[in-house]
């Protein structure tokens, strides 16, 4: 039981007197649930929940069936989780409501991983930008396995000239970890790039997202 730690080895009070990077990652969702089960004290309910799913990312990814089958969870801290993992993905995204200019590559990925990376299938993304480089909306448009046959120009061609874009940051993870770019990866972002050069919308960057890791087409000479 948390009462029966030491009062600089609870999770509240360690983060307060050391600062919430000090803290495990049970531990932190100990703090967010707060408490545990009739049975189960809430570190081991957040250590059981984390051996059971083996990652974060699989924890947050579960869906509510799943979740609920541990003991001692419940659909009360599944939508704990998911309140969490919710205003995470907005506050990466405040810059697309104030429409800010994106400062940084850094900055851009970031987002783009708390948007991809726990979708369980392939999704290409897009962001458009105007001509500040501000961003003017993001968008999911296509899903599934990403090649020439299930990306289409057109679509994207209509959206930029629909929302007045000027560029594009293109976008897609990949569930399987593997950041690396495969041919298909690269002959697709080639037709975009011909296909928004025609409307005279640039193609800044495409971005592959693989859990935690990016692989950006601009930063390694492949646009």
């Amino acid at each position: 039981m948390i009462k029966q730690l030491p009062n600089d080895e609870r999770p509240r009070e360690k983060l307060l007197t050391q600062g919430a990077e000090h803290l495990s990652n049970s531990e932190l969702i100990a703090l967010l649930f707060q408490t545990g089960s009739r049975g189960t004290d809430v570190m081991a309910l957040s250590r059981n929940l984390l051996k059971q799913f083996g990652s974060l990312q699989a924890l947050f990814a579960a869906d509510a069936q799943s979740f609920c089958q541990s003991q001692g969870a419940g659909l009360a801290k599944y939508a704990q989780l998911q309140a969490c993992l919710v205003l995470t993905r907005r506050l990466l995204q405040e810059p697309l409501s104030q429409r800010q200019a994106l400062q940084s590559s850094t900055q851009t990925k970031h987002f783009l991983i708390g948007a991809l990376k726990l979708e369980p299938h392939e999704v290409f993304a897009v962001l458009f930008l105007d001509n500040q480089h501000r961003v003017i909306s993001f968008k999911k448009l296509f899903y599934g396995t990403i090649d020439a046959a299930t990306v289409y120009p057109r679509v994207i061609v209509e959206q930029a000239l629909k929302l007045g874009s000027c560029a594009v940051i293109l976008s897609h993870n990949h569930p399987s970890g593997v950041v690396k770019p495969s041919l298909a990866d690269k002959q697709i972002t080639k037709r975009l790039v011909q296909a928004l050069a025609l409307i005279d919308v640039r193609v800044l960057d495409h971005i592959i997202v693989a859990g935690h890791l990016t692989y950006s087409f601009a930063e390694c000479g492949d646009m």
